[in-house]
């Protein structure tokens, strides 16, 4: 192996997100690691972000933090995939949190579960992380989900921590003005840059050569400086790229030393990629129903900046309804007054079910809420947090059995569950 040649024990420069080659010659990551993780367990903050632009390393902070912490006092979920629907992210995070895979399909079903999970959690004396990598790839429809997903803490301590990590991109999504709802919740929001200076990307490289076993100096002094121009002044990835292909060109020339020349050769080469290398061709004929698909997808993208960051695919199925049932504004105002008594049960029928009979009304929907006689005087009895996690699981049953309470394209269920809860609660003091 290449690295053997050189008299290490490990390759020194593979770009995966290994803790045991962390380099503190990065400050700014350095800054980001130990932002997060006050956030986390002194700061007892509900969202904690990471932004940075590619292969300045975002994945190996989260890595770092995860291994930092003391695995008795939390149970973690990591998704390194976040593009998907909220549905299949939320059964991705509760499989995690739970050990086994979640079956649960309705949205409902899942906030339920995941509500039990967080006060069980910290029934056992241990709190909820979530760490989600490449968080731009988050669709503005799910960032608002994760948003309204932060309800669901206690009044008096945050359940569960979330860590988003990504691209540039999502630190302009968080202060776009229709977020900042979300921003206000966030308590730290850290920026990883560039490793500084020449002199530093000399102390990483080193740092990484020991790491690996190295006992002597493999790179010439002048070949820092090549280092430094050609990884676009210290992006940790093309910094790995290129000292490990110089060390590999070192070995097959048997050089005793990796100088400036070898690295500027190696530089070249990945220069002259970007350069155009095939002649653009011409833009093939579309068929009328790419043209028109390809409008729908355009006029969806704008939707997404002016009318509530809708996918392209929610778009298309919006459009479809509204062609087959009339204006959706038109069924959101009918919705909004349209007013659904549901009578309270007799004395008599209270009497033979042993319920305490409770009203509340939640979007202009009164409803009569049965909760069995020993839950009720169990609720007095108990703690907050157990009366919190009586009133989610009665909540949840209530938008089971009244499924017109979120029929409304405009009311979002977590938000509605999360009313609810709040209103039991009140009545179970």
């Amino acid at each position: 192996m290449y690295y053997e040649y050189w008299g290490l024990q490990k390759p020194p420069f593979d770009n995966v997100p290994d803790p045991t080659m962390y380099s503190d010659s990065h400050s700014s990551m350095e800054n980001a690691i130990a932002e997060t993780l006050f956030a986390i367990d002194e700061g007892n903050e509900c969202i904690a972000v990471i932004v940075g632009d590619v292969g300045l390393g975002k994945t190996l902070s989260l890595r770092i933090i995860i291994d930092s912490l003391d695995h008795e006092k939390y149970k973690i979920a990591l998704v390194t995939n976040p593009d998907m629907s909220f549905i299949e992210l939320l059964k991705e995070i509760i499989g995690q949190l739970a050990g086994s895979k979640c079956e649960e399909r309705r949205k409902i079903d899942l906030l339920e579960k995941f509500n039990k999970i967080l006060f069980d959690t910290i029934d056992s004396g241990k709190k909820v992380l979530i760490f989600i990598d490449e968080a731009n790839a988050i669709s503005p429809t799910n960032l608002e989900s994760l948003r309204l997903l932060t309800n669901m803490q206690d009044d008096q301590k945050n359940l569960f921590t979330i860590v988003l990590a990504g691209q540039l991109e999502l630190a302009r999504r968080l202060e776009h003005p229709k977020r900042a709802n979300l921003l206000q919740r966030i308590g730290t929001l850290s920026r990883i840059d560039k490793i500084e200076s020449e002199g530093l990307l000399k102390g990483y490289v080193e740092t990484r050569l020991k790491l690996a076993g190295g006992a002597r100096q493999i790179f010439a002094d002048d070949a820092y400086g090549f280092l430094w121009e050609y990884s676009e002044h210290g992006v940790p990835r093309l910094i790995n790229k290129m000292c490990k292909l110089s060390l590999k060109a070192g070995e097959t020339n048997e050089f005793m030393q990796v100088s400036g020349e070898v690295v500027r050769q190696i530089g070249e080469r990945f220069r002259h990629l970007t350069g155009p290398a095939i002649p653009k061709r011409k833009p093939r004929k579309r068929s009328d129903g790419e043209v028109v698909a390809q409008a729908a997808e355009k006029e969806a993208v704008q939707a997404s900046d002016d009318h509530g960051a809708l996918s392209v695919e929610a778009f298309k199925e919006r459009r479809r309804t509204k062609d087959a049932e009339g204006s959706q504004e038109k069924e959101i105002i009918a919705e909004k007054e349209r007013t659904v008594d549901v009578p309270a049960p007799s004395l008599e029928e209270r009497t033979l079910k042993n319920d305490i009979s409770v009203e509340v009304e939640v979007g202009g929907l009164k409803f009569a809420v049965n909760i069995p006689h020993h839950i009720f005087k169990q609720a007095q009895s108990s703690t907050h947090e157990h009366r919190m996690k009586i009133a989610g699981t009665l909540a949840a049953q209530i938008m089971k059995k009244h499924e017109e309470l979120v029929a409304a394209p405009s009311v979002d269920p977590i938000s509605m569950w999360s009313e609810l809860r709040e209103l039991i609660a009140g009545k179970l003091k």
